[in-house]
């Protein structure tokens, strides 16, 4: 029998479009998900500092897994968890407080948010919280960690190629400017303390930009006005329990402000990859036809009486609490269920990082 003829240079091209196949298929995957921001993200690092805004305990968590309260305000798991799952990485993001994980956990995903922060410092110092510039210095502690435990090389394409979450600015507005106690309100307009916020996020991006950030998601703000703590205190106003229109308009023009904050930022960044995530609409939606979405309720909240329990007021004592989260877009006055997270998480998947894959 003869022995069969190969051609040697087509089997090597062969060879080396097959590998390049696979390198081109991973070239977008993202080796963690590094997370920023406030309660939308907080994965439990206000468990682990004096404030009263926690949610340590049941009913949070209820339908996380092993029904266990992590520090998260939702009764399972939040966006980040979810995107990181998307990613094929693991199913959740854990905080970097948390004394459960070591630096090996956080390599594949680190979440630095505090519960109640902002851009502005003095939005954290409301509920005595974890600034902005806080959540920085843990992460360059997080590097340093990161080095001793992967090496120089394996830290810098962890950092250099990861993608980092963003999800800050709701509090500023309604625990800050808007609050009965607030300064801000006398030293600037509404259109000044955005521009003030502004400054902040951009100077925020450059710094973790010049730490080695380079994928990084923007998260807009919500429709904070139809939150159930605002259509309730709406409601107490005089103004019927709709939605507050002058907050929703605030959120629409600061997420146009940052729009254009991530196209600036575009293009002066060697190498940066900034996507604005904008869930305002599909939040809406969400609240203005729940049923489309699989939803019953949207004007309340699962949580007690939906319409001012949050944090310690939201727990397992309170009778009223609602036993199919699913059938809710709110499980507390502020913060959304696992499946309206979940709904977000696909759209955002879709529709913003799609390209990181």
């Amino acid at each position: 029998m003869e022995a069969q003829n190969f051609n040697i240079p087509r089997l090597i091209l062969i060879v080396v479009q097959f590998l390049l196949l696979i390198t081109t298929s991973l070239a977008g995957k993202v080796p963690a998900i590094i997370v920023f921001g406030d309660s939308s993200v907080d994965a439990g690092n206000n468990n682990q500092i004096s404030t009263l805004l926690k949610s340590n305990f049941e009913p949070y968590g209820r339908d996380f897994y092993d029904k266990r309260p992590t520090g998260r305000f939702c009764n399972g798991r939040i966006p980040p968890d979810f995107i990181s799952e998307a990613f094929g990485l693991r199913p959740f993001v854990p905080a970097y407080l948390d004394p459960m994980y070591k630096i090996s956990d956080f390599a594949g995903g680190v979440c630095f948010a505090s519960a109640g922060t902002g851009y502005d410092n003095a939005t954290s110092d409301v509920l005595n919280v974890l600034p902005l510039w806080k959540e920085v210095e843990n992460y360059k502690d997080y590097q340093k960690k990161l080095e001793a435990y992967a090496g120089n090389r394996k830290a810098k394409y962890i950092i250099e190629e990861s993608l980092y979450l963003i999800s800050v600015g709701t509090n500023d507005f309604l625990e800050n400017y808007y609050s009965m106690q607030s300064k801000r309100a006398s030293q600037y307009t509404i259109e000044q303390f955005q521009g003030f916020l502004l400054q902040i996020a951009e100077k925020f991006v450059k710094q973790i930009y010049d730490l080695g950030a380079r994928k990084i998601s923007l998260t807009g703000l919500p429709p904070m006005g139809c939150l159930p703590l605002e259509r309730a205190t709406n409601y107490i106003r005089g103004n019927g329990d709709g939605c507050n229109e002058k907050y929703n308009e605030v959120a629409t023009h600061f997420n146009g402000m940052l729009k254009g904050l991530v196209q600036k930022l575009n293009e002066e960044f060697p190498g940066i990859r900034v996507v604005f995530a904008d869930t305002y609409d599909l939040i809406l939606q969400m609240i203005k036809n729940p049923s489309s979405f699989g939803f019953e309720v949207a004007g309340i909240a699962c949580c007690g009486t939906g319409l001012f329990e949050m944090s310690y007021l939201c727990d397992k004592l309170n009778p009223f609490t609602c036993t199919d989260a699913n059938k809710y877009v709110f499980w507390d006055s502020f913060h959304l269920t696992e499946k309206t997270n979940l709904i977000i998480t696909n759209f955002l998947m879709k529709n913003v990082l799609a390209e990181f894959l």
